[in-house]
């Protein structure tokens, strides 16, 4: 039976784990960047000292999606989101526990190279699995669970924050684990690894490269770029509104809530914009948008201007991260071609 998608109820059920899968482990990452300052006082050290977590899980994201990434191609996209999951649920535990600021920084390195792995993986099961027409939805939707995440963990910031501490929000952080049973029991395995499963393709990384090096390349420096893109406007963006404009948690909880929200809603409407008109166009016409933004977002003073900069800025950026579904698609129908963009994307 069909929905007015056109989806079946298997495809459903693999947009679902895929988008929750990518929210949540944008939900435990995001729990970081509200408690840098506790941190820092915690371990006795600065914030800039503490930030360089933010920096470590980041970098070692390439290793994860390699490793992810072949891992997928050999086993299976279900079996290895799962592994995914559960190992970057147990390193979110650990950093709960850590006992020194070295030990901390060691259980973010091994959550970023977790971390590095869930987009690619979840990706590719959703963008195999659903219709090819629905790829601009299903990139905006994808998309779009990132600020889900992020807002996801502005909401637990002001709810419980006071109550359980920095050590008590990396405990809630362990909540990813609870998706396991529903992909085991409701989402299959990628029609698409199936099938080049059944042919006995080649899935061997070095000829994959050498042939599709041009690819990988330009891919690797447009990821890089939308990583700056959105990072450099996230990440230390509730700092930036408790030290330099002393706003207390629940004003920045509601401000992180307001333009996540909007990050949600630009990732979903450029991401649909993109079938009328193109992924590089929707592409393009959000980034530049977003830099009359930038006085207003950066420079306003009052917690209402600060909060509209936020809104504006947040669906810019990720209504250009929800056009992505161009990056696949430029890797060419070839297997070898999908295979170069599955091992060379760098994820968030």
């Amino acid at each position: 039976m069909y929905t007015p998608l056109n989806w079946t109820m298997t495809q459903r059920h693999v947009a679902f784990a895929s988008f929750t899968s990518w929210m949540l482990d944008a939900f435990d990452f995001f729990i970081l960047v509200f408690v840098l300052s506790d941190l820092a006082e915690w371990f006795h050290a600065s914030v800039s000292d503490v930030s360089i977590a933010i920096m470590l899980t980041l970098a070692v994201r390439p290793i994860g999606a390699l490793l992810f990434g072949r891992m997928a191609e050999k086993y299976g996209r279900r079996p290895i989101l799962m592994l995914n999951i559960l190992f970057f649920t147990v390193f979110e535990l650990l950093s709960a526990w850590s006992p020194t600021f070295m030990a901390f920084l060691i259980f973010r390195v091994m959550y970023g190279v977790a971390m590095g792995g869930i987009w690619g993986v979840a990706s590719s099961l959703a963008m195999e699995t659903i219709p090819d027409r629905s790829r601009g939805l299903m990139s905006g939707i994808f998309q779009a669970g990132y600020p889900c995440g992020y807002l996801f963990a502005s909401v637990i910031f002001g709810l419980f924050y006071s109550m359980v501490g920095w050590r008590g929000m990396f405990l809630i952080g362990a909540l990813p684990i609870v998706l396991l049973p529903y992909i085991w029991f409701k989402v299959p395995e990628s029609p698409v690894w199936l099938a080049a499963r059944a042919r006995k393709e080649n899935t061997a990384l070095l000829p994959v490269l050498r042939k599709q090096w041009k690819l990988c390349l330009y891919l690797v420096l447009v990821m890089a770029f939308f990583n700056f893109f959105s990072h450099g406007t996230q990440d230390l963006y509730p700092t930036f509104l408790k030290m330099q404009h002393g706003f207390d948690p629940h004003l920045i909880s509601i401000i992180a809530i307001f333009y996540n929200i909007a990050a949600m809603l630009g990732g979903i409407f450029y991401g649909t914009l993109s079938e009328r008109i193109g992924r590089k166009k929707a592409i393009m016409i959000a980034a530049f948008l977003a830099l009359p933004v930038l006085p207003l977002w950066a420079f306003s003073s009052g917690s209402f201007t600060i909060g509209l900069g936020a809104f504006l800025m947040q669906f810019m950026v990720q209504g250009a991260w929800g056009s992505r579904a161009d990056l696949a698609e430029r890797a060419g129908s070839g297997e070898c071609a999908r295979r170069a963009a599955r091992v060379c994307l760098p994820t968030r």
